[in-house]
């Protein structure tokens, strides 16, 4: 990939350009919990976005996407939107910047990722933390990484539309090879979690349902407006509740009937989803696997029936791994689709694979995806 976007820099732009490389995630359990300001546990993956980026002496970004097989160019004024929806990313991170008081100028750029798109690992936040890195490196910004997350986020508030949380941008920029990271989103407090499970006798596989439901991003937003609304209610009773994060769910109890059945039911799956994340890490210190896969399926139980953002493949997937004894399993990402993420024992993954083909084919009428799951580095430069 990388010698492919060094030769389209040099046909579209001529020479050669620095290269930056940024990670998708994985999130190995805390689903909607990061925008509740609670914890999640995500790690960066071996598949991201590489760019080829190049100062042009204007005020233009002149950027060519190879996977769209597409080229455009913008100023870096609000009014210079452009009109392509990949473009507003890297659009968004120059506006973030520029808001921050970084400095921006025209560049060139050819960029191309292999984070499967739809599939829930999260392809926007790696372009979003490649280009915001590439761009605080060139210009010397001295930006920390913490508020190289943030711009992503506020790239996909501002000019995307998905009043997202911070998990995503924050795992690709703070990935680390071989190590989870256990994010409190409220604090941005985190620490690292040392992460082999293959040492361990295990694996982690993601099975793509290579399924995209659409109003993802409509049925995102208003979930979060619910979560909202249950945390407003509690907070006539407690004020000290800012976000679900902080209350008890006693509390929740309490304003049942002030609020609507969803709103409850919202709720409930995060405030449940709270516990989990810290049970997973204090199972994983203790390397008790087990313990960690049961709370997935807990959770994907959880965002089925509660929070009501999975589907018929993916629970039909959830189903088949219980049924053949994979030790965790459950939805990964927003939800309406993507993948399911699994946790099998290393003698039970060649079988779960070729079932989860088979079956599903059989099922659905096309086979799903597999990826195999290696924690990598976030946003860097590559030498």
């Amino acid at each position: 990939m990388i010698a492919k976007i060094q030769d389209k820099f040099k046909a579209v732009f001529g020479g050669s350009a620095d290269m930056y490389a940024s990670a998708g995630r994985i999130n190995l359990i805390g689903e909607h919990t990061d925008y509740n300001g609670g914890y999640v546990f995500p790690g960066a993956i071996d598949k991201g976005i590489v760019a080829a980026i190049r100062p042009n002496g204007t005020n233009k970004v002149r950027a060519f996407s190879l996977d769209y097989n597409e080229q455009t160019e913008f100023g870096l004024e609000e009014a210079d939107k452009p009109k392509q929806a990949w473009a507003c990313y890297i659009f968004g991170v120059c506006r973030e910047t520029i808001k921050r008081g970084g400095k921006v100028e025209g560049f060139d750029t050819v960029f191309a990722g292999d984070v499967p798109l739809g599939a829930g690992l999260s392809s926007s936040a790696a372009l979003e933390s490649c280009f915001a890195f590439a761009i605080n490196d060139i210009w010397q910004n001295g930006i920390d990484k913490f508020e190289l997350a943030k711009i992503g986020q506020s790239t996909e508030h501002n000019y995307c539309g998905v009043n997202c949380g911070i998990m995503d941008q924050f795992a690709s920029c703070f990935g680390k090879k071989g190590c989870l990271i256990r994010l409190n989103c409220k604090t941005l407090e985190y620490k690292y979690f040392p992460f082999d499970p293959e040492a361990a006798g295990y694996k982690l596989v993601l099975v793509d349902s290579c399924v995209k439901h659409e109003l993802a991003s409509s049925a995102y937003n208003k979930r979060r407006a619910s979560c909202e609304n249950a945390a407003a209610a509690i907070r006539k009773n407690h004020p000290e509740v800012e976000f679900l994060s902080d209350a008890k769910r006693l509390w929740l109890e309490e304003v049942r009937t002030e609020i609507p059945e969803e709103d409850f039911l919202r709720a409930e799956y995060v405030i449940g989803e709270l516990q989990r994340v810290l049970d997973v890490c204090d199972a994983l210190e203790r390397g008790d696997f087990e313990t960690a896969g049961e709370m997935m399926y807990q959770t994907h139980f959880g965002m089925s029936k509660l929070y009501e953002v999975s589907c018929e493949e993916l629970d039909w997937l959830n189903k088949l791994a219980r049924k053949m004894d994979v030790t965790g399993s459950r939805v990964m990402g927003g939800g309406f689709g993507g993948c399911t993420i699994n946790l099998v024992k290393a003698e039970l993954y060649d079988a779960f694979v070729a079932e989860a083909k088979e079956q599903f084919s059989a099922r659905f009428g096309h086979a799903p995806k597999i990826y195999d799951v290696v924690i990598s580095d976030g946003a860097r430069k590559l030498q």
